[in-house]
């Protein structure tokens, strides 16, 4: 039996650039929030996370804050009397002057929040059968980039976190960089500025611009995640729809300090799992990449997506969710360091046991027919922990470190806690034999290549 026996899905037709798949997700429960598109040429796809999103946010949701008002002052001695001749109506000179908590907060950072244009160059295709495209067949057909048209392809959010060595560093989204062939930022004052790419990681849906340092005028500090509280007070601050409405701000609370949502590769296979920050301020297309700030002015999550309907189909709002910050911090630090993220691996192709249900698939795996859930290897990498471990092609593992494994997603999960070079415990099936193997983690060539997305349907760990 070769590996094609564990490719459950079909192959994907070649997409043209209006049909460019939106950031993958788990299509049962939803889609991510993209940034805003701003030509007819692709579709955004927003981070990370298993979610059903529409293309198009809702409404500002308030979220029963109290509105705390300071230093509040009314001149009631200019107050205008009712008149009793129609039409003389007249504007009352009484003033207020307030200055409330949140607005303290985005002052703090308004400056700081930038707008993020992907730039890409123009696609031309051609085709010797005319028909083709009218039929969903461009296997015929060939496509090419232009060398001097650049395009805008989207616009995301991002905030300046740091002005160190001449630089301003920015981060953003992955979804919102993703295929740039330059990328432009928009500052706060509307100062057009060029920006490079300093490194991409799309696990997390996170990414690291610099810019010149003459061009920043201000910077954002990052909060304690850990320590926010649902019911607290937070602000977005983002580019909705693109920079025509940029430096936007809406209000809402933290309504979840944690939640677990599942991540998916472009085949829908769900390789992995992340924890938000849930909040009912408005994010929409183009907020992503921007700030989620707490009352003290602090940046406590990135921006990322939101849900807008259920599995049923039933529109909700308010729910949009955010990468908590000190998850940010941690892949940035990375980024800047190493241009990638360096994470552990065991140097396997594995798929869900549970999508295995083909009859004579199992039978030559052996397996009890008791064991539901596990994940099989397909395939192990030459020269990796796995295979100086023993574990070979149609093992069943079950278990890392004593904690049961079930799918694909749970095996990442379990494998991102530790460090490479850390020694874990593999527990698996081969046949109806259950064993146990000790593994070396180490960051391998599968890794490497997943870290630039792999388009099969099984997942390499």
């Amino acid at each position: 039996m070769d590996n094609n026996q564990f490719n459950n899905s079909n192959e994907q037709p070649n997409q043209s650039p209006d049909q460019r798949p939106m950031r993958p997700v788990n299509n049962n429960n939803g889609n991510g929030q993209p940034p805003r598109k701003r030509r007819g040429n692709g579709l955004w796809k927003t981070a990370v996370i298993a979610l059903v999103s529409a293309l198009v946010g809702g409404g500002i949701a308030y979220g029963g804050i109290s509105y705390q008002l300071h230093n509040q002052n009314t001149d009631t001695s200019s107050a205008v009397t009712n008149s009793s001749t129609a039409g003389t109506t007249q504007v009352s000179n009484v003033t207020m002057k307030n200055t409330t908590t949140m607005s303290k907060a985005f002052s703090k950072n308004k400056n700081a929040v930038v707008s993020v244009v992907n730039l890409q160059k123009q696609s031309s295709s051609s085709s010797s059968d005319p028909f083709a495209g009218l039929f969903g067949d461009d296997s015929s057909s060939s496509s090419s980039k232009s060398n001097d048209s650049l395009e805008e392809y989207g616009e995301g959010s991002g905030v300046i976190y740091a002005n160190q060595n001449g630089k301003g560093y920015i981060v953003t989204n992955y979804h919102v960089v993703k295929g740039s062939d330059s990328l432009q930022v928009i500052m706060s004052d509307g100062t057009k500025v060029t920006a490079k790419l300093v490194g991409t990681d799309e696990l997390t849906d996170l990414a690291v611009l610099t810019i010149d340092a003459k061009y920043v005028k201000g910077t954002a500090t990052f909060g304690n995640s850990d320590a926010v509280t649902p019911g607290e007070p937070v602000i977005a601050i983002g580019s909705p729809l693109g920079s025509e409405y940029a430096t936007s701000v809406t209000q809402g609370i933290i309504s979840a300090k944690s939640r677990t949502v599942d991540i998916t590769n472009s085949s829908g296979q769900t390789t992995g799992q992340a924890t938000v920050i849930q909040t009912d301020a408005a994010i929409n297309p183009g907020n992503s990449g921007g700030p989620l700030v707490n009352a003290e002015g602090q940046v406590v999550g990135i921006n990322s997506m939101k849900l807008a309907q259920s599995n049923d189909g039933t529109a909700v709002e308010g729910m949009g969710f955010a990468i908590p910050s000190n998850e940010v911090v941690k892949i940035i630090n990375q980024l800047v360091k190493n241009g990638k993220v360096v994470r552990p691996a065991l140097g396997v192709r594995v798929i869900d046991l549970s999508t295995v249900d083909n009859s004579k698939i199992r039978s030559q795996l052996k397996i009890p027919a008791s064991l539901t859930e596990g994940v099989v290897i397909g395939s192990v990498d030459k020269n990796t922990p796995a295979s100086a471990a023993g574990l070979k092609a149609y093992d069943v593992i079950t278990a890392l470190n004593g904690k049961a494994i079930s799918s694909v997603a749970q095996l990442h999960t379990a494998l991102y806690n530790f460090s490479v070079g850390d020694k874990v415990t593999v527990t698996y099936y081969r046949g109806s034999n259950k064993q146990t193997a000790t593994v070396t983690l180490s960051e391998t060539q599968s890794q490497v290549e997943k870290n630039s997305s792999s388009s099969s349907s099984s997942a390499r760990n």
